[in-house]
């Protein structure tokens, strides 16, 4: 099973990834722990990567699709994998169809934007141990206390609503239109994310088994 998994952030992608990548025995290739990889091993890829990052460029599609192929040819992924944080955009999509890299599946997690925002801005880390909380779903026993060691607990920068807002914008400008791009292949399919983690892995199970 070769899948991808769109969803904007704070959707529960991560999450998915990492109890799906269990459960079929497949590997989750995320993109940013692979660009990190490839440049700790110093492969030529790497070091191109490298290179546009220590100016603070973006590194360019070429590089990013020429690292994930490297990835994709180690023997871990001759069953299948996930793609977590790639494609990002349209020419991203075409550029990994271009490298004959095979896709069966792409499973976009459904959630609307005002429930991501509660989910992403209620979210607490203790600043000294790091231990996670949410204020809804999973508060301290003592507000802004973290139950572990007794620190004050702090909001990422990642989870201001500011941040979490931007990063919406930006998933809607160039992400989502990769929903339309697969389901022109026959690809697609939706899963709804606003529901127990359980559910949510049922379904993408479920879709997972479908035909096409």
């Amino acid at each position: 099973m070769r899948l991808i998994l769109l969803g904007a952030p704070g959707a529960g992608k991560g999450t998915q990834a990492e109890i799906i990548s269990k459960r079929l025995h497949i590997p989750t290739i995320s993109t940013g722990n692979i660009l990190r990889e490839a440049i700790k091993n110093g492969t030529e890829t790497g070091l191109r990567a490298k290179s546009f990052m220590d100016k603070g460029m973006l590194v360019p599609d070429d590089v990013i699709i020429g690292i994930v192929r490297e990835r994709l040819a180690e023997p871990d992924c001759a069953d299948g994998y996930i793609l977590d944080g790639m494609p990002r955009t349209i020419p991203q999509a075409e550029a990994l169809l271009e490298q004959g890299i095979e896709i069966d599946r792409v499973v976009s997690i459904e959630i609307a934007d005002e429930v991501i925002e509660a989910r992403m801005t209620g979210r607490r880390v203790c600043g000294t141990c790091g231990a996670s909380y949410h204020i809804v779903a999973n508060p301290p026993k003592t507000e802004g206390i973290c139950n572990a060691c007794g620190s004050e607990l702090v909001i990422r920068k990642d989870d201001t609503p500011e941040t979490v807002r931007h990063r919406l914008e930006v998933y809607h400008a160039e992400t989502e239109a990769l929903k339309g791009f697969y389901a022109k292949l026959g690809k697609l399919r939706l899963v709804e994310g606003n529901q127990p983690i359980e559910d949510a892995t049922r379904d993408i199970m479920a879709a997972l088994g479908g035909s096409e």
